[in-house]
């Protein structure tokens, strides 16, 4: 097939802010973006978007990408106004003082900094530890606590203020929170370029699901909703072509070498078998991942509504950081990939493992 990337559309993805809990701007774009293609568009109370095509085949996929990112919550606003905020989702703290990020209220977005205090002014103990995330704080560039109050409040949120970029010459783009628009965004291609033929025999449910990051939530709900028989989830991988990284545990991957696609216990062995077998056909790269566990990603959740479940990833460097480094060859191939298997799936076909 052939197939390009939309890179207007990942730009305006990735860069809408989508917080844990507070995807809904970001589910507005995937929305308008599947309406008018697909067979039907739903959304649920928690705010997963449902695209559809071929609903009443009696053979269910579900292709789930979480379109949340790690943020910030406001928790308290001090009578300097400084902000205060708890985490949505998971940290490094030692990479957060100094950054820029986006508050994002009722009354519009905000330019902030996280502050800490001064390495100059820090004592021996304190530079050999991580900052506490207590102690860390956005700086609006407010006098006092009546003007930040001005623009936003307790519960508003925020995110990493770094936008879209092209990285080298090698198709790389680096951006904050591809963990896990890039799933998204892989599902909404899919459905996309599915839904200029529709003669094949699965009903497609390309789920952007929600909350992710702190504990699966939006894929439990529309696994159950949907129960559906085989199940794909789309998340990031760890790249292991950078300093530092520990192949003997996260494995040989890299930028550029294709999906990574997990085997283990979390995953139906004939689904796995299958795709391996279709990249080979079609000469398209892939990475192998071993995942003696659940994998903290939507295929958890997936797997428990019964589905026969598996795992791809975009290899990604710096992850949950401000600055997260992917290729897009990575992605064309595993949109190839997944549609040459769904377009594979023929009625009377078995998944059960014995």
């Amino acid at each position: 097939m052939s197939y390009e990337i939309n890179e207007e559309f990942l730009k305006k993805l990735v860069t809408t802010p989508r917080a844990t809990g507070y995807e809904f701007p970001a589910q507005v774009v995937v929305k308008t973006y599947l309406e008018n293609e697909v067979d039907k568009v739903e959304v649920d109370n928690v705010g997963n978007i449902y695209a559809i095509i071929n609903p009443d085949s009696p053979f269910k996929i579900m292709l789930a990408g979480h379109i949340d990112q790690i943020g910030f919550q406001i928790s308290h606003i001090d009578d300097n106004g400084y902000l205060w905020f708890h985490p949505l989702g998971g940290f490094d703290t030692t990479t957060l003082p100094g950054k820029r990020v986006r508050v994002i209220s009722d009354k519009g977005e905000f330019l902030g900094v996280i502050g800490k205090k001064a390495v100059h002014l820090m004592k021996a103990e304190e530079r050999k530890k991580a900052p506490e995330m207590e102690k860390l704080f956005i700086d609006l560039g407010c006098k006092d606590k009546e003007e930040a109050l001005k623009k936003v409040d307790v519960g508003d949120f925020a995110v990493f203020d770094y936008g879209y970029q092209r990285l080298g010459d090698n198709n790389y783009v680096v951006a904050s929170g591809f963990d896990d628009a890039i799933g998204s965004f892989i599902v909404a291609e899919i459905m996309k370029e599915l839904s200029k033929d529709k003669s094949f025999f699965a009903g497609v449910y390309g789920i952007s699901t929600v909350q992710e990051e702190i504990g699966l939530r939006g894929a439990h709900i529309a696994a159950e909703k949907i129960k559906p028989d085989i199940g794909i989830a789309f998340d990031v991988g760890f790249a292991a072509d950078a300093p530092e990284m520990e192949k003997k545990q996260i494995g040989d991957t890299k930028l550029g070498g294709g999906p990574i696609i997990s085997i283990g216990p979390n995953f139906n062995p004939v689904v796995v078998r299958k795709i391996f077998e279709l990249a080979d056909k079609n000469e398209i790269p892939y990475q192998k991942h071993a995942a003696p566990r659940g994998t903290g990603t939507d295929a958890n959740a997936i797997q428990l509504s019964g589905a026969a479940t598996a795992l791809l990833a975009i290899p990604n460097r710096y992850m949950h950081t401000a600055s997260e480094i992917i290729s897009l060859d990575d992605v064309k191939n595993i949109i190839q990939l997944i549609i040459a298997f769904i377009k594979s799936i023929k009625e009377g076909d078995s998944f059960l493992p014995l």
